[in-house]
């Protein structure tokens, strides 16, 4: 999928953990580890809302499209 999550750098950035970041916004450790590793497959607005909220960042710092090519060769795909 040429959309990539690009969370792990923002959350670095600004040194919150994933623990934290998924108790201000309200979501599962693990469902926010899926959409950190660009497992998920969709995001709901409203989790958007809240993690861009929570960070102070824009809907596109945190997702940014690829194209295939580059997408299968950062994944090794």
């Amino acid at each position: 999928m040429p959309i990539v999550v690009d969370l792990e750098a923002l959350m670095a950035k600004q040194h919150i953990s994933l623990g934290e970041l998924s108790e201000r916004v309200s979501i599962t450790p693990a469902n926010l580890s899926i959409l950190k590793t660009g497992k998920a497959k969709a995001v709901r607005f409203s989790t958007l809302d809240a993690i861009c909220k929570t960070l102070n960042c824009q809907p596109g710092d945190i997702l940014k499209y690829v194209s295939q090519e580059e997408y299968e060769k950062e994944n090794k795909i």
